[in-house]
Parts: structure tokens; sequence; C-alpha cells
């Protein structure tokens, strides 16, 4: 029952960070989505530049530990997603550049749908 709470909280937190990274591109289907991608984005640019840990972490953690494993067992989730929200060589340096590119990205695209909008 833990491990599977462990998955679906790997996967609500794979989920996020696409969100985060791609959540702009939503704009177009709703433009509502900004009341949420907005602090969501500025969420994942201040843990890159603090490198703190996200509280998803945490929970995953401990839904491990109350299933009394020190790491996920193999399957899909564990084999694809873990890499993914969890790469080995994420440094400091690295996270920096990473907030940097989702500032810069998320700018261009936010940049693009205002420009469009105000052609219409």
């Amino acid at each position: 029952m833990y491990e599977l709470a462990a998955d679906l909280t790997l996967i609500v937190h794979f989920a996020f960070i696409i969100f985060v990274v791609f959540g702009a591109l939503l704009f177009i289907v709703s433009t509502k989505i900004i009341y949420v991608h907005v602090p969501a984005l500025i969420w994942g640019i201040y843990l890159e530049f603090t490198h703190s840990v996200c509280p998803l972490t945490y929970l995953e953690n401990w839904f491990l530990l109350e299933a009394n494993l020190t790491t996920y067992s193999e399957g899909f989730i564990q084999k694809y997603l873990i890499p993914f929200v969890y790469p080995k060589n994420l440094t400091e340096d690295l996270q920096t550049y990473l907030a940097i590119v989702l500032i810069v990205t998320n700018i261009i695209v936010y940049g693009l749908i205002i420009n469009k909008s105000k052609k219409k």
C-alpha cells in the first residue's frame, strides 16, 4: 500500500515538473491556466535557485520508509521516472542553469502568446 502511494506521489511529482516546464503552452487552451502555472513556475524556479528539496520528495521517502523499502522496487515508474525526477549528476551549478533556462523559456512562450493576442 505504501509503495503504491510512493509510486503515485512520484507520478504527481513528475507531472508537476512537466507542468512547470511546459505549462505555459496550456495558455492556448485556457487563459486561466496562468493563475496556476505562474505560481508553480515561481516555485520551481525558487527550488532550483535555492537548491532546495521539493516537499514531494519527503513525502515519497516517508511512504517508502513506511513500506520498509529503502528504494523503489524495479518497474516502469522506477526505471523511467526516477532518473528524470532525481538525476544522478544534478549539481548546484546545473540547477542554476536549469532555473535560467526555465525562466527564459517561459518568457519566450508567454511573450509569443501575448504578442499573438495583441495582433487579434
